[in-house]
């Protein structure tokens, strides 16, 4: 089980996926991130350590105060791990996880990939994430090689803000420390998410009010991009930063209606799918479209899409996690 932190094209992918020249070069300066150093995502997450053939090792580099792996890496690893055991001409289309263990932020993880069918447009590739000699995931990715169809569509994108007009979750939690009369305890969670160095950059789009009473829609948008530069390169690399971020406060949608008068025992995902649509960037601003259409029976299913800013849906995500509540309802105000 993972733990829950409190997310027809040519190979390389052009600057922003679509538009003529001028507008790419115009969303290529958009989206720079001046001073940044290459993404940490892609120099120490994602960069696994080849030990035999298909046979990898992965480090972690941010642990949820849960002190659980968080889930979008071992998934952004297994992908990883997949990607190396096929051809450069293959691009991933699917993949489909199950948490079967909670992840051991003391030791590293074992990615074994299993060949499983090498098809003439089609291949497998089962993954199993081992840690102590037992599965803590077990993953099937499926690629494709880019075939050209007429049968496209697609939903529309949202109409939201600019990520420019927005503030980051560290500028929000920053203005929630201002407020004099926060609870002591509130302020300490505050401070210790404020001082985890998380390899994604967010902007929420509605902020959640900490301090209002009601219930909320099982509804959340946000502007999401991996911190750091990655660049034109291998589609593959971008879809397996994705998977990372993919994962981040995902399942929290399912709890929004709830938090008014619950709080929060025990929160892990039992699965995670994707589907890859279309190029992206994971370093550009994408819109992070998240809903939860259920919850019941100590569960909660979530459903995600990623869009590009041109309006494009990039990635869509399902996920399914445990959510177990304290017996007593929450009656303590924050203020």
């Amino acid at each position: 089980m993972a733990a829950r932190p409190d997310a027809g094209g040519s190979r390389v992918l052009p600057a922003e996926g679509g538009g003529g020249p001028g507008e790419k070069e115009a969303a290529a300066a958009a989206e720079a991130q001046p001073g940044d150093l290459r993404s940490v995502l892609v120099t120490s997450v994602l960069n696994l350590e080849p030990l035999d053939l298909d046979l990898f090792r992965g480090r972690h580099y941010w642990v949820p105060v849960s002190q659980r792996l968080f889930g979008g890496q071992i998934v952004g690893q297994a992908l990883v791990a997949a990607a190396k055991a096929v051809g450069e001409e293959l691009q991933v289309h699917s993949l489909h996880c199950y948490f079967v263990r909670a992840g051991d932020p003391s030791v590293p993880v074992l990615y074994q990939v299993e060949r499983t069918r090498t098809g003439r447009s089609f291949s497998v590739r089962s993954v199993k994430a081992i840690q102590h000699g037992k599965p803590i995931l077990i993953c099937q990715a499926s690629f494709q090689e880019v075939q050209a169809s007429p049968v496209q569509h697609q939903f529309h994108m949202p109409e939201v803000p600019p990520p420019e007009e927005l503030q980051t979750q560290e500028e929000l939690i920053q203005r929630y420390l201002q407020d004099p009369n926060l609870m002591e305890k509130y302020r300490r969670g505050l401070n210790k998410m404020l001082a985890q160095e998380v390899p994604i950059e967010m902007k929420p789009v509605n902020p959640p009010d900490l301090f209002r009473q009601g219930p909320q829609e099982p509804k959340q948008l946000f502007w999401v991009r991996a911190r750091g530069h990655i660049g034109d390169c291998d589609m593959k690399l971008h879809c397996c930063v994705a998977a990372y971020i993919s994962d981040y406060a995902f399942l929290g949608t399912a709890f929004l209606p709830h938090r008014h008068r619950h709080c929060v025992r025990f929160m892990v995902s039992l699965d995670h799918s994707m589907w890859f649509h279309a190029p992206f960037r994971a370093d550009h601003w994408m819109l992070y479209e998240c809903e939860s259409p259920w919850a019941g029976g100590s569960r909660g299913l979530v459903h995600g899409r990623l869009w590009r800013r041109d309006g494009v849906l990039a990635v869509s995500c399902a996920q399914e996690g445990v959510i177990r509540v304290q017996e007593s309802p929450r009656r303590e105000s924050k203020l």
